[in-house]
Parts: C-alpha cells; structure tokens; sequence
C-alpha cells in the first residue's frame, strides 16, 4: 500500500511536471514573451534539479529517482540501453553547464573552476555526445556520484544566477556568433557531434532555456527513471 502511494505521488508529480513544460514550451515560443516568462523557467528549472541546489522546489525530479538508488543501480547500463543513469546526470549537468555560460552568460564553465575535473575522477571534459558505448561504460564506472551530484547542484544554482539577471527583452536575442567559436575552442563538445553547435547557433536565448536547460533534462530524467525501473532487481 506504502508503495503504490508513492508511486502514484511520482507519477502525479512527473505528469504535473510535463504538463508544464508543454506550458512553458508555448510561454518561450511566443512572439510577445509575457512578463512572467523568466519565472516560469525559474520554476520549471527548478523541479528539474536537487533540492541540494538551493532552488526552491517542493517536488524534485532528480532526487525522486536517486531515492533508493543503490550505487551500482546508478552506474548500471541495460544490455538493450545506452546509458546509465550515471552518464546521463553527467551529460545533462554538462550540456546545461556548456549552454548557459558559455552562450547566454558568456561566462566561463562551472566544470572550469574549482578543479571539478578532478573532484569528478574523469577525462572527459565534452559534452558525452558522441561518446563510445566502451567510453560511456567507462565514465559510468568511475564517475564520483557524490560529486557528480554536486556539481549538478552548482551548475543550477549558476544558471538560476544567469537567469535572474536576463530582461524579458533579452529572449528572442540570438546567441552571438562568438559564444558559439567558443564552444569548439574550449572543445566543449566534439567534432562528431558538431550538430548540436550548429543548431545552437540558430536559436535565441529564449530557446536554449527550452532546450537544454528544461526539455533536454526532462527528456533524460524520464530515460533515467525508466533504467531505475526496469533495473529494480539488479543489486
């Protein structure tokens, strides 16, 4: 009985939580941006993210899923999937990190301060589009998850910073042509995945806060709940 409230507690949230970001999706699309937009995205951003981040949110996507998660449930890759639920909190912060600083701050990444390479245990420093199955394997398996989350948490704290400081008058601007160089400069995101710089360089800041700093996460935290599911026997 415990076990179906909770479940129907997730899945009212999740649902809630989509229905908004149809919500928001049609708020950000507008020609006309009403003067509550920013907020909007404050709120919807928020139930994206810990509770560690600071944000505010009643409801978390992210610590709903990591309730209960063992370690090797995190690191675990389904032998019909692609991703652990490790590499897709990793590629998720890492997008959302390369998109709001380097694009709408101009900023420089939260990956680049405070040694969080490092404190991550990882090489990689790009975007994990384009990795390997073998690389994704391996990133799963060393990937410190304490920080991991933490520096989730930073990087939405970070955003909430951008965001707050924004006019409505600045969402239908377009990302300046420099902040896209340097994307690849910083190797931010490889060559074989050079796709999404291209169509980053076509949106306005409007519609990097639909996509990736709200879609592109909820998108993955609806892969990642469905690997915690379907991996619930594994130990």
């Amino acid at each position: 009985m415990i076990g179906e409230m909770v479940m129907n507690t997730l899945e009212t949230n999740r649902k809630l939580c989509l229905t908004q970001q149809s919500e928001l999706r049609h708020i950000l699309e507008q020609p006309r941006l009403p003067a509550d937009a920013l907020g909007r995205f404050l709120e919807q951003h928020a139930r994206l993210h810990s509770a560690q981040a600071g944000l505010g949110a009643i409801w978390s996507y992210e610590d709903e899923i990591f309730n209960g998660l063992s370690e090797a449930q995190a690191r675990y890759i389904p032998p019909k999937g692609e991703h652990s639920i490790a590499w897709m909190v990793w590629h998720i912060a890492r997008i959302e990190d390369i998109a709001m600083n380097l694009l709408v701050a101009g900023g420089e990444q939260i990956f680049s301060q405070e040694g969080w390479q490092e404190r991550l245990k990882v090489s990689w420093r790009d975007s994990g589009n384009g990795m390997s199955h073998d690389e994704i394997a391996v990133l799963s398996a060393v990937i410190d998850l304490a920080a991991l989350r933490a520096y989730r948490a930073a990087v939405g704290r970070r955003t909430r910073q951008i965001v707050q400081g924004l006019q409505p008058s600045d969402l239908p601007r377009k990302v300046d042509p420099e902040r896209i160089q340097r994307v690849r400069a910083e190797g931010a995101v490889l060559e074989a995945a050079s796709g999404i710089i291209d169509y980053w360089s076509k949106r306005t800041i409007a519609g990097l806060l639909l996509m990736p700093a709200s879609r592109h996460i909820l998108v993955h935290l609806n892969e990642a709940l469905d690997v915690k599911r379907n991996g619930e026997a594994f130990a």
